[in-house]
């Protein structure tokens, strides 16, 4: 059995194409669609983040003191950084969505973490309780958890870690005299 057919085995399709009620083959069509339109846009948002982030950046090194960045506009500036990085794993989401029908669990975790990296990362402590810190602290822990979980199944589904695959070993013919 191929890896492909292997995999779709393991998981379902969202948005089959062929389906016994014409209605629901038409709303899943529409749906479709409706995902190849959010693809295009998510393209255009990512176009206007990279030229927000140019925007950042030359706002910040032309204000005095010129060509400098204090630990604020460092945080502005990875912030766009982030928002453009996140934005790119959003248009990978939607693409894989749209070329396979399914959901990347794993990917969609993995932008989510990288969404609260970026919360983490702009944080200023200063104006911030602890609650909110052990918050985020918490989803950080429950994302990273379920990342690793996520991980370890698609490795078990693939069979690199279930202990499945043997390797077939040649034995060397004994001599007379070994026993």
């Amino acid at each position: 059995m191929s890896e492909h057919n292997h995999r779709s085995t393991l998981i379902h399709e969202e948005l089959p194409a062929e389906h016994e009620d014409p209605l629901i083959r038409v709303l899943h069509s529409v749906i479709r669609n409706a995902i190849r339109l959010l693809a295009v846009i998510m393209a255009l948002v990512i176009i206007w983040s990279v030229a927000g982030v140019v925007l950042v950046l030359y706002e910040r090194l032309t204000t005095p003191p010129v060509l400098l960045l204090d630990y604020s506009d460092l945080f502005d500036v990875f912030g766009a950084f982030m928002l453009v990085l996140i934005s790119i794993e959003i248009f990978i989401n939607i693409r894989l969505y749209l070329g396979s029908n399914v959901i990347p669990v794993q990917l969609v975790v993995a932008t989510a973490l990288m969404a609260i990296a970026r919360k983490v990362i702009v944080m200023d402590l200063a104006d911030t309780g602890p609650d909110y810190i052990f918050a985020i602290a918490s989803v950080v822990l429950a994302l990273g958890v379920t990342y690793w979980l996520v991980a370890k199944r698609e490795k078990l589904a693939d069979g690199r870690g279930s202990g499945l695959v043997v390797k077939k070993t040649q034995s060397a013919p004994k001599e007379a005299g070994d026993s």
